[in-house]
């Protein structure tokens, strides 16, 4: 391949990846340049891997997550009848964390015998915080006054736990924030605006409530550069990466089954958009996923899964 081919030694998940270039310099080996690129560093701060799609493969998935760098995972539960589907992976791994809560989509099903389930879920040390909860008006499974209903109970019955909440907030800003505003903004608890799709200023607005902004694989598609515009303007310790798996796989992968593993590739979109090298916005943002959910940098670097 001529002398300037690159030649890339394989490493662990551990370690850092050894790069050697054709050209010379001081420190040369064989002249060669010796570049070190170190691993990424990562958390997924939203994946539902309780779903079905992952039932073929999930060890695999999770093994592959790890090998990437995935240092921690927050998994989302499900819809009411399996609103404890996370608890199980949170409580067998220890580098995965659970949150539960009932989806705008399915805000017509709730009942208080949710909500008391919920509470109960709350009260488990993997549970890191309440949700996903918000407002579809996209969709609309739900009309749209049962979706403010509910969404206003949830933050009511997130704040009585000490819980924060994980936002759900499709084309339905206005609302979203007024209610957050209202109802949750005085609690002091915050939360996470995930697979976040809005504007600076809803942004902003949400990062002055405690609120991170979580961007997703969307970020990654070529047409997204309004999103890119927005990750490049909120302060960087107000940011996260997530999947959102199985859904909203990256450019790379678009059109496959999403999973944790690819969070790198939103970590690669990102990191240019903020002046900084993979590895640094990697770092950042899972520094501020143990920040906010007062989370040990020890246990996140903790990989055994435990069988």
């Amino acid at each position: 391949m001529g002398s300037s081919a690159r030649q890339v030694r394989a490493s662990t998940p551990h370690s850092a990846t050894t790069v050697f270039q054709g050209q010379e310099s001081s420190g040369r080996r064989h002249g060669q340049r010796r570049l070190v690129i170190m691993q990424l560093e990562l958390v997924d701060s939203h994946a539902h891997v309780d779903m079905s799609e992952f039932d073929s493969d999930r060890a695999d998935m999770l093994a592959r997550a790890q090998a990437a760098g995935v240092r921690n995972i927050l998994a989302i539960g499900g819809a009411p009848g399996s609103l404890d589907s996370a608890l199980p992976f949170a409580e067998r791994y220890e580098w995965i964390y659970a949150a539960a809560g009932i989806h705008p989509h399915e805000a017509k099903l709730a009942t208080p015998a949710h909500y008391d389930e919920l509470g109960n879920l709350a009260k488990r040390p993997k549970f890191l915080a309440w949700g996903e909860i918000g407002l579809d008006y996209h969709y609309d499974h739900s009309p749209r006054d049962v979706q403010q209903r509910v969404f206003t109970e949830q933050l009511e019955l997130a704040r009585g736990a000490g819980r924060p909440v994980i936002i759900h907030c499709r084309e339905a800003w206005r609302d979203c924030l007024v209610l957050l505003d209202t109802h949750w903004r005085s609690s002091g608890l915050g939360g996470v605006f995930h697979c976040f799709s809005g504007t600076f200023e809803e942004g902003r607005r949400g990062t002055e409530m405690g609120f991170l902004i979580s961007f997703a694989g969307n970020v990654t598609f070529p047409k997204a550069q309004n999103l890119r515009d927005v990750a490049s303007a909120l302060p960087l310790e107000s940011l996260l990466i997530e999947t959102d798996s199985p859904f909203l796989a990256p450019q790379p992968f678009r059109g496959r089954r999403n999973e944790p593993a690819f969070v790198a590739e939103v970590a690669r979109t990102l990191a240019p958009v903020r002046n900084l090298a993979p590895d640094e916005l990697a770092a950042a943002t899972s520094a501020n996923f143990r920040r906010f959910f007062r989370l040990s940098e020890t246990n996140s670097r903790r990989l055994q899964v435990r069988g």
